[in-house]
């Protein structure tokens, strides 16, 4: 505990803190029962309840600021705050604004998008991730971090597709349970978001999602699911839109009945910022905490600001503020449902060890630096290599056009609530200069501006012809309206002339090699046939132009693997083509159901541009030796899956072994294929390695409405195993004994 906890603690523990009605401390206790870390969390979630003023209680489920709720000096209970930061820290704003603070204390790393690590198909990347976050956030004094994002992608063209885990429940689900646990092992409450069916940003404040229940169950709690129940997350955020007519942040039946009722969980809910509109929905729906609510009228809220006093204090406003204190008054609200709100925020501070001391954390340190560059390197996706154009050798290039505004653009301060104050940024072109400027004669010529600009492809087209080989790096930015909050893109094309610009390049050098810095597919159309190499580089972070020359130049073997389909065209996509994206009259029917992603283009037959799981090596990897075996223990995994990787090429480096389930005759229609599985292994050349799957009762499972549980059916099913989706090395079948349901 620091000096000012004990300071504020020093007429409590003299006995001189009972103030009101709630309980004061005997001169026999030597310490409150909360203050000891040996109690059990919910005797001292009750001993410290039971010391509460109602106004106490009312101030610990609303904020203060911005991004804090208040202290209770009385208590010891420190002012609380949270902070934006799926990867990375966000810089501070002020109080009550969302202007920066202008602090010098505010620098984080910034790793790479989720999105791009979720292109690592590796866990043990995501821990690694996870603690840089809980580290970093324990140092900038932060009790919880506004993420992982986990909501599917639904479309291509969603603004926030940048900041989610991919198309895939399984593949998110894996790789947020191990982001939470890393975050909370530094004494950081995760903070899972947008609880649920947030999957555009077009009218995301108003748009009310419609779908059946094996989709809602099947492709989008399957991940908030695992993020509390194996995750441990200590906090939920709702989403803005409405899921079956009703807001998420007050949705009886996803916070109540299937958060906190069926998953069982223990922590809090909260608002996204402004995504509360209604005091009584909010008191009887499970909102916990309510962050940002615009203090102005809301058109069609019954209580609320329209019924606050103006004298009051803005936060004083707020729906859990002055309006649930007038109910708690009148009887209209018992006071028990403010007791469980204030319940569930004290025990997520004592989960998260704010009375006991924490750690002091770190920030900007070497090895926050080194996970970033790691995990951008990794997450780096080789699309196409035709001719082994790449990588490209250092010593036999004498000059190089690197062309292509996305070269030298910064993007770790966008993405509005994703922005990141990064310490440094190293941008593609400098990490090309760094490991080949001395060797190589390196041109820039930025072939197309966001703000436009004449003749710039005409100096890129000259630039290309003069340099051994061309590298265009371009794609989208970390701004609106592409990979950011609050606006969805307009369609895949590239943007400001990037395709035609790419088209007269390697017309000029057959040598162009094109790397896409996104957060979400782009289309490659009249181009992708004509260029030897193809790499998506997604938004690499503080050390990503480092990270890219790596790739390039062979210092790094590719490992990357696509999260989501890459589309021909976005009329290809199932949201766009049922004719429900982004909705109409303020509705959107989820009409494609559990066909999502790869699952879609599996059903109706479509090629992808690229398909989901689909990345490239610089060395070979073949698969060999399926082995099926059946579990002997009853409560066990009932079969596990093995086979053999050997690395058949001349350089080390590592594969994504996908395992794919299907169901030969499932009472309920199901998808071709659905992942379940995944290994990542890294072999020296001429090394082989067994990889072992155990697959738990669950994986066969799909939810059956009529028997609200997941079954598991007596009956044949296919595994695939493979590089990619469409890429199947090795097939093997297996027949599932007995039905069993799952609730």
């Amino acid at each position: 505990m620091t000096k000012v906890q004990i300071a504020a603690l020093a007429p409590v523990l003299l006995g001189f803190g009972a103030l009101s009605s709630a309980r004061p401390l005997s001169a026999a206790e030597a310490r409150p029962v909360y203050l000891d870390p040996s109690a059990p969390l919910e005797t001292r979630v009750d001993d410290l309840l039971g010391r509460m003023t109602q106004e106490e209680k009312l101030s610990l489920v609303h904020a203060d600021s911005k991004f804090t709720t208040a202290a209770i000096p009385r208590l010891g209970i420190p002012r609380r705050w949270m902070s934006d930061g799926p990867h990375g820290v966000r810089e501070d704003v002020g109080p009550d604004t969302w202007n920066v603070a202008g602090h010098t204390d505010d620098f984080s790393t910034c790793m790479p998008v989720l999105i791009g690590l979720a292109a690592t198909w590796n866990t043990e990347s995501a821990s690694a991730y996870g603690n840089v976050i809980g580290e970093e956030a324990r140092k900038r004094g932060k009790d919880i971090m506004l993420g992982p994002g986990v909501n599917i992608q639904r479309t291509p063209l969603g603004g926030r597709t940048s900041e989610f885990l991919g198309e895939d429940p399984f593949l998110a689900s894996r790789m947020a349970v191990n982001y939470i646990r890393a975050v909370q092992s530094h004494g950081v409450a995760s903070c899972v978001k947008h609880f649920a069916a947030n999957n555009q940003e077009t009218q995301r404040g108003s748009i009310d999602v419609e779908m059946d229940e094996r989709t809602l169950r099947e492709i989008y709690l399957p991940v908030f699911r695992a993020a509390v129940q194996e995750g441990g997350a200590w906090a939920v955020m709702g989403a803005y839109n409405k899921l079956r007519g009703q807001f998420c942040c007050e949705n009886d039946y996803l916070i109540n009945r299937v958060l906190k009722g069926e998953w069982g969980f223990q922590g809090l809910v909260m608002s996204d910022w402004g995504g509360t509109h209604d005091t009584r929905e909010a008191v009887f729906n499970g909102l916990d905490l309510e962050m940002g609510t615009d203090p102005l009228p809301r058109a069609g809220a019954q209580r609320g600001p329209l019924a606050a006093d103006a004298s009051q204090s803005v936060y004083d406003r707020y729906f859990l503020a002055g309006p649930y204190r007038d109910g708690l008054k009148t009887g209209e609200f018992p006071l028990a449902t403010l007791d469980e709100k204030v319940r569930r925020n004290l025990r997520v501070m004592i989960a998260t060890h704010v009375f006991d001391g924490r750690e002091a954390g770190s920030l900007n340190t070497a090895a926050h630096q080194e996970a970033a560059r790691h995990v951008a390197e990794e997450g780096i996706v080789l699309l196409k290599n035709d001719g082994h154009a790449l990588p490209l050798t250092a010593d036999r290039l004498g000059s190089i056009a690197v062309i292509g505004e996305n070269a030298v653009r910064l993007q770790a301060h966008g993405g509005d609530s994703a922005k990141i104050k990064a310490l440094y940024e190293v941008s593609p072109l400098e990490g090309i200069l760094r490991r080949v400027g001395a060797t190589a004669n390196i041109t820039y010529s930025p072939g197309y501006r966001k703000n436009g600009g004449a003749d710039l492809i005409d100096k890129a087209v000259a630039a290309a012809k003069a340099a051994d080989v061309a590298i265009v790096i371009g794609g989208l930015i970390h701004e609106r309206p592409f990979d950011c909050e609050g606006a969805d893109r307009k369609d895949l094309s590239l943007p400001w002339g990037q395709a035609e610009l790419i088209r007269r390049v390697v017309a000029a050098n057959s040598r162009t090699i094109v790397v896409i810095v996104s957060g979400s597919p782009v289309e490659m159309g009249g181009w992708l046939d004509r260029v030897p190499a193809v790499v998506q580089a997604w938004y690499g972070g503080t050390e990503g132009g480092n990270a890219l020359a790596g790739i390039l130049f062979g210092d790094v073997n590719p490992s990357g693997k696509l999260p989501c389909t890459y589309p021909k065209i976005i009329e290809d996509t199932p949201a766009t083509a049922v004719g429900e994206y982004p909705g109409r009259n303020g509705t959107v029917h989820y009409a494609e159901g559990l066909l999502v992603g790869y699952r879609w283009f599996d059903a109706k037959q479509i090629e992808p541009l690229f398909p989901f799981g689909h990345g490239l090596s610089y060395t070979k990897f073949d698969y060999s030796g399926l082995r099926l075996v059946a579990g002997s223990d009853p409560n066990g995994p009932p079969v596990t899956v093995e086979f053999e990787i050997t690395n058949t090429g001349d350089r080390a480096g590592a594969e994504v072994a996908q395992l794919y389930l299907h169901q030969e005759k499932p009472s309920l229609p199901r998808p071709p294929k659905e992942l379940r599985g995944f290994r990542k292994v890294t072999l020296n050349p001429g090394e082989r390695k067994t990889v072992s799957i155990a697959l738990d009762r669950h994986a066969f499972a799909f939810y059956d409405p009529a028997r609200a549980g997941w079954v598991a059916e007596a009956d044949d099913f296919t595994f695939q195993i493979g590089s990619s989706s469409r890429d199947i090395r090795l097939q093997g079948a297996f027949r599932l004994g007995e039905t069993t349901v799952e609730r």
